[in-house]
């Protein structure tokens, strides 16, 4: 898929705030609360996301929490379904579930197979790329229940913990890389 507009990254970096210590000393956080806040804005970032993927996709998936946000409001725009992609023991069953690693332990991110269309082209969309098990995760889980990931999309990858590696062939893209 061709390169996000720069308007779009410029979109992103204007309206983020970044929040030092925060969870934990040493850690920069990059809040994305100022953009969804801005009505122009968001709306200017959905817009262009959804002209960016038109006619590409079938339907949005949004990983959580924070891809939830942007995901709903972009499949409606699309016309196209959403689904969620959640933490274990959020969703109703029946579901399907995948493990993925932390840095001390395991998680698991969970999808009801029946959300996703047989064959359904799937973008996934979440705020941030960070080490990629929650992505990859979803990847895996669509996959699994009979889509196929067109792209994962995120507004934000952080490239020191590389994520992408991850991903083994599926197309990404970020909007801005830190």
């Amino acid at each position: 898929m061709s390169a996000f507009p720069d308007r779009l990254g410029q979109l992103v970096l204007e309206n983020l705030r970044e929040i030092p210590d925060f969870p934990d000393p040493g850690v920069l956080f990059r809040d994305i609360t100022p953009l969804l806040a801005n009505g122009s804005a968001f709306r200017e970032l959905i817009s262009g996301l959804a002209d960016h993927y038109e006619g590409r996709i079938d339907a949005v998936a949004g990983l959580e929490s924070r891809g939830f946000i942007l995901a709903a409001p972009l499949a409606v725009r699309m016309g196209v379904g959403m689904m969620a992609v959640r933490k274990a023991g959020k969703l109703p069953g029946p579901v399907i579930g995948e493990d993925y690693s932390l840095e001390y332990g395991t998680a698991r991110m969970e999808l009801r197979p029946d959300s996703v269309p047989e064959d359904a082209r799937v973008l996934v969309v979440d705020d941030v790329l960070a080490t990629g098990g929650t992505a990859n995760a979803a990847r895996i889980l669509i996959e699994r229940a009979g889509g196929h990931v067109a792209e994962i999309a995120v507004l934000m990858e952080l490239t020191g913990l590389r994520g992408r590696t991850k991903l083994g062939s599926t197309p990404f893209q970020a909007l801005v890389s830190f």
